[in-house]
């Protein structure tokens, strides 16, 4: 068996990433919204709410319609949000193509997986429980499990470290510029997923991919340049 990722840990973004989460956040937005008798979001809009939590989602939902909330209204939204995000989690939600047989590959070739998401950690068990993909991770990390949260690198850092990996065998895989700038804040190599929510990251130096069966090949190059570069003393 090909174990050429032994000793390297992969660390994945969850919406966007793994998981097209969109539309059960867009559900939950809009029926916190709508309770509270705001607009609803379109869905066309929801993609680029999507990937600092769910209260800067909030946010940027009601600024959509020029309404800045209050701390207290904004702490009433969120409550209102977790109560149906919570029941409703993973109805809509769904694997990204590839991404099964992707992370089995990768596992059958020594890689440790881990996720790294500005969800919350409770939220994101939850989601990858009821998808069935949490048994495919060696360590999940929420945004509230840590002390400092992407685009801080710290936030992967500690991912890396919970999963008895090293740094300077690690990538970061993630569709936005908050996952870019926290990988290059660590010191790490980064792909960027084309397909998921963004904003797009400055593509400088770094690789991207525009579909999970193209993800492997990535990691590969990025492992056979490190290796080079260790050959050449470079």
């Amino acid at each position: 068996m090909d174990m050429k990722l032994a000793g390297w840990t992969i660390a994945f973004d969850l919406d966007g990433t793994l998981v097209d989460t969109a539309p059960d956040l867009h559900a939950a937005l809009n029926h916190c919204l709508t309770q509270s008798r705001y607009k609803p979001v379109p869905f066309d809009e929801i993609r680029a709410m999507i990937g600092q939590g769910a209260k800067a989602m909030i946010v940027k939902g009601l600024k959509f319609q020029g309404v800045i909330p209050t701390d207290a209204e904004l702490e009433a939204l969120w409550e209102a949000f977790l109560v149906y995000y919570r029941a409703h989690i993973s109805d809509l939600s769904a694997p990204y193509p590839g991404v099964l047989e992707t992370l089995e590959t990768l596992s059958n070739r020594g890689a440790t997986i881990g996720v790294c998401t500005n969800k919350t950690q409770a939220l994101a068990e939850q989601l990858l429980e009821g998808l069935g993909l949490s048994e495919k991770f060696s360590c999940i990390v929420g945004a509230d499990a840590v002390a400092h949260q992407k685009p801080d690198g710290r936030h992967i850092l500690d991912m890396i470290t919970r999963a008895d990996g090293q740094a300077e065998r690690a990538i970061m895989v993630g569709d936005s510029t908050t996952d870019e700038r926290a990988a290059r804040d660590a010191g790490l190599p980064f792909i960027f997923v084309e397909f998921g929510y963004g904003p797009a990251p400055d593509r400088t130096g770094i690789w991207s991919v525009d579909h999970w069966s193209r993800m492997l090949a990535a990691i590969l190059e990025i492992v056979d340049q490190a290796a080079s570069a260790v050959s050449t003393g470079r």
